[in-house]
């Protein structure tokens, strides 16, 4: 199957079958959603979300949290991953909002990624969920998808996956690419037990193809040799 074939196949799957994705972090304001991403670095949104009401009830916006200290957030924040520096990291963010963008967050991914603690990543999804920009964030969940399907190939790290992504979808596509390929990452194509035989996309992935059928894998080889 060609690449295109492959990709059409798959936006024609998700839109079917999860038309309208979105974010599983909850927030409020644009605030709300820039601490919730940092916050979900190497932790699950479930308690990321379970972590926040009680955060956002103390520190509802940049200038509360900014008046409050590093000690206090990392109370609320302790059984997230790595709390002593998302703590600070939190604090000096909603410092430098006050101080240079008047409580607002920053719209574009040089002025996010000058916040501290806020990688390309982070500064991706924000535009994405929030200004709705054809951005492509790359996380564990989208970089391994994106290869087990063979949308990827020899990508290294995640801007080289991100930047065949974005070669490869339409931009009006790519707010629902990063949805689908989290979501279908977090709960069908997992990283130690992926449910490869209730999955809907068997048919154009190439880890189901080599694990299931490497014949067929290695008789395409040879006929492109």
């Amino acid at each position: 199957m060609k690449k295109q074939e492959k990709i059409n196949a798959i936006v024609e799957y998700f839109q079917k079958n999860n038309p309208n994705p979105t974010t599983e972090l909850k927030y409020q304001t644009p605030f709300q959603l820039l601490v919730s991403v940092v916050l979900s670095a190497q932790c699950t949104d479930k308690r990321v979300n379970a972590i926040t009401p009680e955060l956002f009830r103390c520190f509802p916006d940049p200038y509360s949290m900014s008046k409050g200290s590093a000690d206090e957030i990392f109370n609320l924040i302790k059984s997230c991953s790595y709390p002593n520096s998302k703590s600070r990291y939190l604090h000096a963010i909603a410092q430098k909002l006050v101080n240079d963008f008047d409580g607002n967050v920053p719209s574009t991914i040089d002025e996010l990624q000058s916040l501290p603690g806020v990688g390309r990543k982070t500064a991706n999804v924000v535009l994405s969920v929030l200004f709705n920009e054809p951005t492509m964030p790359v996380d564990t969940h989208v970089f391994r998808v994106a290869s087990r399907l063979g949308l990827t190939t020899h990508a290294k790290n995640p801007l080289q996956a991100e930047k065949q992504l974005l070669d490869f979808f339409d931009k009006s596509l790519l707010h629902n690419v990063h949805h689908w390929l989290i979501l279908h990452g977090r709960y069908v194509c997992r990283a130690r037990k992926p449910q490869c035989h209730e999955c809907g996309l068997s048919f154009v992935c190439s880890y189901y193809e080599q694990k299931y059928h490497p014949k067929n894998t290695l008789n395409k080889k040879k006929a492109n040799h």
